[in-house]
């Protein structure tokens, strides 16, 4: 398949779940129903209930997610900018008009790269090199491209939809598709989104349904240390895959040729990793998006809209990845040329690529890295939003190289080749957009810088102020097992500043800091203050600090959004 051959990703998908083997005619079926989520009610203990009480979201009705109110989240693919109604592919007027056969022709870079959208035939040659996907564009070269758009739905923002207009060169005759090409609904792109959870928690926020991302609002976070786990924040890139039979799953480990000499491949059922000594740790993940929207109130990025609250800290129980690599021979100073460890998930799109990532080797075999791969979350099998059977947990880094549903490593020379690592999560400077990258030019993202959040009060909202003080709560954390300082908040701007009081629930080694700090502060406020301009900033155990603004940290992804995080709130008393 072209599309393998493009990515090298030897995605073993199809070996546990052949309903994902992919075909021409697949590729250009056309894509079905809307999912919808049931909204079910669910308890929770005191204090993660008085965080949702407070949120506001435990009055949410349990009704099925209707398509109007997904429609506006649905895409989530630049934050900011645009905002007009252009829809890419609709006829103008005036434009030459290309039959199938015409823009069959123009099928590689040779002959140059056209693609049509619903009634639009594009010229994309030259944005093949500026695309995240880059040459996985080829996959769709001379055709229709609506499918992979239905796929990939983040495409859908006015943004894209522009930019694929700057490259139009023509109308589409749709009356010269072929039979085979109009996409008879046989079902099995339909079914890439049947294995969704059914049940999802009604205070998730929906940034995006297809594939489902979601966060919980950032006034529950501080609730309780551990993240309950259906409130925890969901990042998929592709289709949940259909649950596995426990007994069925085996991990596969794999290496290129020539390197890793005495490493033998090896097939693990569930059963034979558990056999490894077992191990817990509580851990942060959270996604390189995580507060996008606010980098957005600066300058339009591309991403996921995500507010703040796409981070959790849960305990996680699993074997060590180095106790497994020591298993299959990896050892010596060198590791045997082995230069880094790739990750591949059962998640995969209907032409069967999976997600991928990978991390150095140095950090897979490093005991005090803690790099397990897990099996429970928070005491309870991991849940299929989160990786069921077995994931992949790298505390301390970005949450994209902590793959779920993990089903192979293959030891290597170099870094995995999926997009997820060689062309996106990757930080550029701000003079750097999608017409001048170059994504060869920065290293893939790994450990991540220093963080903290204000979850209470909730910005817009009136806080009472009768008893003379305000009181603030959030969250903390920094990546690469550094612990938390000191967190500074102010509520007149960063005029004045007051030492917030630190939470950690567990007693962690140095420099293996990996949970969260959460913490809270009442702090003095003047009975003629109208309005509050809440700041917090904090300050690892490296005295790495928060970056005053985003203006010298944008980066055109949205990526690491670590500024000082503000909250306006207006005051009262006697509320």
């Amino acid at each position: 398949m072209l599309l393998r051959s493009v990515l090298r990703v030897h995605c073993h998908t199809n070996r546990l779940y052949p309903q994902f083997r992919s075909n021409s005619r697949a590729f250009s079926s056309r894509y079905g129903r809307r999912t919808s989520y049931k909204r079910t009610q669910v308890l929770y203990p005191a204090g993660v209930a008085a965080s949702l009480t407070a949120a506001g979201v435990l009055a949410v009705k349990s009704e099925p997610k209707s398509s109007s109110n997904s429609s506006s989240k649905e895409g989530g693919g630049e934050v900011g900018g645009v905002t007009g109604g252009l829809t890419a592919g609709e006829w103008k007027d005036g434009l030459p008009l290309y039959s199938f056969d015409e823009v069959k022709k123009h099928d590689s870079s040779e002959n140059g790269v056209w693609v049509i959208y619903n009634k639009g035939v594009y010229d994309i040659t030259g944005f093949i090199s500026k695309h995240p996907g880059g040459e996985l564009l080829l996959v769709g070269a001379g055709r229709a491209i609506d499918p992979y758009w239905k796929i990939y739905s983040v495409h859908h923002s006015p943004e894209t939809h522009a930019l694929l207009e700057s490259m139009r060169i023509g109308n589409y005759d749709t009356s010269s598709t072929p039979e085979e090409e109009k996409g008879e609904d046989d079902g099995e792109l339909d079914n890439q989104w049947s294995n969704e959870p059914q049940s999802r928690h009604p205070a998730l926020l929906c940034n995006q349904e297809k594939p489902f991302n979601a966060e919980p609002p950032p006034a529950i976070l501080t609730g309780d240390f551990h993240t309950p786990n259906d409130l925890f924040y969901v990042r998929n890139h592709l289709p949940v895959p259909p649950r596995v039979d426990p007994k069925e799953y085996r991990l596969e480990i794999a290496k290129e040729t020539g390197i890793g000499e005495g490493v033998e491949p090896i097939e693990l059922s569930l059963e034979e990793i558990k056999a490894f000594p077992v191990t817990s740790i509580s851990a942060v993940v959270q996604c390189g998006g995580n507060r996008r929207h606010s980098m957005a109130s600066y300058k339009p990025v591309r991403g996921l809209s995500w507010k703040g609250g796409a981070i959790g800290n849960a305990r996680w129980t699993g074997v060590r990845l180095c106790d497994v690599l020591k298993h299959v021979g990896v050892s010596g100073g060198n590791y045997g040329g082995i230069k880094h460890v790739q990750f591949e998930g059962l998640d995969a799109d209907a032409m069967g690529s999976c997600y991928s990532a990978s991390i150095p080797i140095e950090t897979a075999m490093d005991p005090n890295r803690d790099v397990l791969l897990v099996f429970q979350m928070n005491g309870e099998d991991i849940p299929i939003d989160h990786g069921y059977p077995l994931r992949v947990i790298v505390p301390g880094a970005v949450g994209a190289r902590s793959v779920k549903w993990v089903s192979r490593i293959v030891l290597s020379t170099e870094e995995s080749p999926s997009i997820w690592q060689r062309r996106d999560y990757k930080l550029f400077p701000s003079n750097v957009d999608i017409n001048n990258v170059d994504y060869e030019s920065s290293e893939a993202m790994q450990d991540m810088p220093v963080q903290s959040a204000i979850c209470l009060p909730i910005p817009g909202s009136t806080v009472d102020i009768s008893s003379g003080f305000v009181t603030l709560r959030g969250y903390a954390w920094s990546g690469g097992g550094r612990s938390i300082s000191r967190v500074d908040v102010s509520i007149n701007g960063g005029k004045d500043w007051s030492v917030a009081k630190l939470h950690s629930n567990e007693s962690q080694k140095p420099n293996r800091v990996w949970a969260w700090s959460l913490w809270e502060a009442t702090v003095p406020v003047s009975a003629c203050t109208g309005q509050l301009d809440i700041v917090c900033k904090a300050m690892d155990s490296s005295c790495n600090t928060q970056p005053e603004n985003v203006e010298s940290i944008w980066n055109f992804r949205g990526l690491a959004n670590n500024a000082w995080h503000r909250v306006s709130v207006k005051t009262a008393n006697n509320i």
